[in-house]
């Protein structure tokens, strides 16, 4: 190695004298005669050297860097040319090449351009300038080339002055797709953009989204760089970094921007996959210096290189890490690699890069494989003469087999091959063999409707110039200690996918999972990703769902909403529950109980109305207004408890219309009928002759019963016609759905409350009045304190029916009903019960009346009195009461006088003595 390092300065010495441009003879690289001639553009050398001399001319200079692929390639076209000739494809017409090289340069590819559009077997090589070219005849009918984008872009331009169809084998730019543009080019292989989207695919299935990217900055570089941008945009995948380096080796920037590319790799930790536009000799001294620097990532290659062989046998190459790459779909080259056995014994007289390769391989016989291909592609030309003479000596029959890269050497037999089908078209009613038999733009054309059998498979040339070929994935694994280039596995261009053609492969394709570059860490199912400050949307932070939201795939932008009221979703949630439904159930420990309280309710009921009905002709039923009422109250009752029933259970739409309306109506019945005892006790012991008036007015007790009870009836009717009460999903709970019955009406609901409040609060006036009955029968103070009760448990229950929500509501209404139901019940009943089973002594005929007959008696004497309320004025006298009755007529007549100080006289009348024996039977008929 050390002797390479000191031999290449000794063979860069000198480049512009041999091997340089005399006349334009000189300038063909390789020339075969024949009937039609094709060009062929190939950049055999890597670079041109420029003249140190000042001022600058206008002076085409000599190359540097011999590339062996590129080499290849126009051999492979020369083969191909001299298959045809061999064959009967074209009968009677041979072909005949001539190839430039373009040393990867612009200004000499449009140098050899000119040549071709030099009209044919002029003398001069003068283009001649016309306004209408369509018959003029050129030297060449078409082009096979250029190896670069950017020199196809140039000599494509130019070429479409005279419509020269062009087909290049290696470009791909995804601007040449343009046939407004570029209208006179084709190729053979995909454009970029297929690569491009390749690239992202392979990104994307691999898991990665956070990539450098190191691009040539030519046309090439750019193109490709802004389409893969475009690709990465649309898959989620961020460029980390983008670096540039210059087209030309010679460019006194190029080590600097090395050197710092590979800083940036270094500083980028997170970043573990590099996506490399660039041509080989660029990669080449890229590599070496990440070699130096230790670097280890996985390297994504495009076309240009992922196939050069020598770029992986660079020394430590391994060290580099995984290189991935996409090359072009090959076919069956064995014929070629035969042409390539056979080399040594073709002449070299037209083909300089022949010579050259010799002469290359005579200097650097001595040295090894790598070190042997690195001193070829150091050697300037014109050092290489004094060595021509030992050709058969030095000869290596392997070297180049192993430098050929499938991918090109297909596509450019394949370029060459469609330009001779085309030939083929247009020359079947004309003779070819004369130059002037068709012009290069009726080729065009015919090369547009080609048709090529290529592996069994039919291939042509879509609307854009393009042949849509498939892509092999190659993975450069180091085999017995050196590093091999295979084929992972085939990209379809047309479907989008990777193919397999074995389990093996397929898990060198998964492997590459194991490589995490991404800027973030991947968010989990359940975790959403929120955006940094960073401008990159792959750099992001994971945070948990929020609650009934979630998420069920890896790095999602955004939680699913549980796009249901029945659902819901914990933080950090991958999926949606379904909410449980409540209500009170049947076999709730609560709702047990109540029913227990209610049944209980119903057996009270029941064991009350036994006992009236065994003691129906007692004093105690019949002064209860005899069974008849009792019945028709204790059935109200009955219903009362019945309807706790209807708040159980999965609500119904029977259920929330009877419920209210059977309480209602049943409460109203029973509120009734107790008016109506109240009304009676009232005008059975009432001795106030106005108040008597107006109780005898009042007391109607089946229509005050019925009409009471109907209006109730009404407001009930009127609900459930206008505002029915209906079943209604709560979800107020977040995890779950409260099924409830939904009034329809507060309103409603709160006149069907307060019309029964308004008759308690009539039944309460008037048992209240009657609080003082007899010791023994003392209904209406019973009655006061049911309503007294009701009262209560109602003003209770509106606030907290007001503030409780959940399953438990129709329990709080239940337990309201029951409160007031039972001490309506146990006001109105239990006493009489005590009376008839434990008081039966008090509960006889003569024991009542004696009882009402003292009450009457008494209450008959304070009646007699009547007192005057004095004036405010006279407040202070104290009046006293003189007897009048100055005679036993006036007694016997029952006339008394009271006299009060300052006031006239006042006469009362005195009750006789039979006259409480007469009230006391009023009394007892009227109860």
């Amino acid at each position: 190695m050390a002797f390479v390092i000191f031999l290449i300065p000794c063979f860069v010495i000198g480049t512009d004298i041999a091997f340089s441009c005399q006349n334009a003879d000189d300038f063909v690289g390789a020339s075969s005669p024949g009937d039609i001639i094709i060009g062929g553009l190939f950049a055999v050398h890597s670079e041109m050297l420029h003249p140190e001399e000042d001022p600058i001319k206008p002076v085409i200079q000599n190359c540097a860097g011999f590339e062996i692929q590129v080499f290849l390639q126009t051999l492979a076209m020369i083969h191909a040319i001299e298959t045809i000739n061999n064959s009967t494809l074209l009968s009677g017409v041979t072909l005949g090449y001539e190839i430039y090289d373009t040393c990867a340069e612009v200004t000499k590819a449009m140098a050899s351009a000119l040549r071709f559009l030099s009209k044919f077997n002029s003398s001069e090589d003068a283009v001649e300038f016309k306004c209408n070219y369509s018959d003029y005849i050129p030297r060449v009918k078409a082009v096979t080339g250029a190896s670069y984008s950017e020199v196809s872009m140039a000599v494509s331009r130019l070429l479409a002055l005279q419509l020269i169809p062009q087909v290049s084998p290696a470009s791909s730019a995804e601007i040449l797709s343009d046939k407004i543009r570029f209208p006179s080019f084709f190729r053979t292989i995909p454009s970029d953009f297929h690569q491009t989207r390749a690239m992202t695919r392979l990104i994307c299935e691999s898991g990665w989204n956070w990539i450098g990217v190191i691009a040539t900055d030519d046309d090439n570089g750019r193109f490709a760089l802004e389409s893969f941008g475009v690709q990465a945009m649309v898959n989620n995948v961020c460029i980390a970094f983008k670096e540039m380096l210059p087209a030309y080796l010679s460019d006194s920037t190029f080590h600097t921007k090395v050197d710092h590319a590979i800083e940036k790799i270094v500083k980028e930790t997170r970043v573990n996959v590099i996506v490399v536009f660039m041509r080989q000799f660029h990669v080449l001294k890229l590599f070496k210096k990440a070699i130096e620097r230790n670097v280890k990532k996985i390297w994504i290659a495009s076309d240009n290189w992922s196939a050069a062989v020598k770029i992986s046998t660079i020394p430590n190459i391994r060290q580099l890490g995984t290189v991935v790459g996409f090359g072009f779909k090959s076919g069956d080259i064995s014929s070629f690699q035969e042409f390539l056995r056979n080399l040594h014994e073709k002449p070299t007289e037209n083909n300089k890069f022949l010579r050259e390769y010799i002469m290359l391989l005579s200097v650097c016989a001595h040295l090894e494989y790598h070190d042997f291909q690195t001193c070829i592609a150091n050697q300037s030309q014109d050092d290489l003469l004094e060595n021509d003479g030992s050709k058969h000596q030095i000869w290596r029959d392997d070297f180049l087999n192993a430098n050929v890269e499938p991918g090109f050497i297909h596509s450019t037999i394949l370029a060459v091959y469609a330009i001779a089908h085309a030939i083929k078209g247009r020359c079947k009613d004309r003779d070819c063999k004369d130059p002037s038999a068709f012009t290069p733009w009726e080729l065009l054309e015919e090369l547009k409707k080609v048709i090529i059998i290529d592996d069994d498979k039919e291939v042509k040339f879509d609307s854009k110039g393009d042949m849509s070929t498939s892509y092999d994935v190659l993975l450069w694994k180091e085999v017995d200690g050196h590093m091999e280039i295979t084929t992972m596995a085939e990209y379809d261009a047309e479907k989008g996918g990777f193919i397999f053609e074995d389990e093996e492969k397929k898990k060198d394709f998964l492997a590459l999972k194991k490589v995490q570059s991404t800027c973030s860490q991947h968010c989990r199912p359940g975790q959403v990703k929120k955006v940094t400050e960073s401008p990159h949307t792959c750099c992001y932070e994971c945070i948990y769902c929020p609650e009934n939201h979630y998420s069920n795939q890896t790095d999602m932008d955004y939680c699913y909403r549980c796009n249901n009221k029945t659902y819901w979703a914990p933080i950090n949630s991958t999926t949606c529950y379904r909410k449980t439904i409540y209500f009170l159930a049947w076999t709730d420990w609560f709702a047990i109980f109540l029913l227990l309280l209610s049944a209980f309710g119903v057996v009270l009921v029941l064991s009350i109305c036994v006992i009236f009905t065994k003691n129906l002709d007692t004093p105690v039923v019949k002064a209860s207004g005899g069974l008849t009422v009792c019945y028709i109250i204790l059935f109200s009752h009955f219903l009362i408890f019945l309807s706790t029933v209807f708040f159980i259970d999965v609500p119904t739409e029977f259920k929330c219309k009877t419920r209210q309306a059977l309480f209602g109506i049943s409460f109203t019945l029973c509120i009734s009928c107790i008016l109506i005892k109240s009304l009676k006790i009232l005008l059975a012991f009432s001795f106030d002759p106005k108040l008597q008036n107006f109780l005898k007015c009042v007391y109607k007790p089946i229509p005050t019963v019925v009409t009471c009870t109907g209006i109730q009836v009404v407001i009930c009717t009127f609900w459930l016609i206008f505002r029915t009460p209906f079943v209604n999903q709560n979800f107020s709970i977040p995890r779950a759905i409260i099924l409830e019955c939904n009034e329809g009406s507060i309103v409603a609901f709160g006149i069907m409350l307060g019309y029964i409040a308004a008759l308690a609060f009539i039944c309460f006036i008037f048992a209240f009045k009657g609080r003082k009955l007899p010791e023994n029968y003392n209904e209406a103070k019973f009655i006061t304190f049911g309503m007294l009760i009701y009262f209560i448990a109602w003003i209770v229950f509106i606030p907290v029916y007001a503030t409780t929500f959940g399953k438990y509501l129709p329990a709080v209404e239940i337990i309201v009903v029951l409160i007031s139901n039972y001490g309506i019940l146990c006001c109105t009943f239990l006493p009489k019960c005590y009376i008839i089973i434990y008081k039966q002594e008090t509960n006889t005929k003569s024991a009542f009346l004696k009882m009402v007959y003292t009450y009457s008696s008494k209450s008959a004497g304070s009646v007699a009195v009547s007192q005057v309320s004095l004036d405010s004025k006279s407040s202070s006298l104290r009046a006293t009461v003189t007897d009048s009755c100055k005679t036993e007529n006036d007694s016997v007549n029952g006339n008394c006088h009271f006299q009060v100080p300052g006031q006239p006289l006042i006469k009362g009348r005195v009750l006789p003595k039979n006259a409480a024996r007469t009230m006391v039977r009023k009394r007892v008929s009227s109860i």
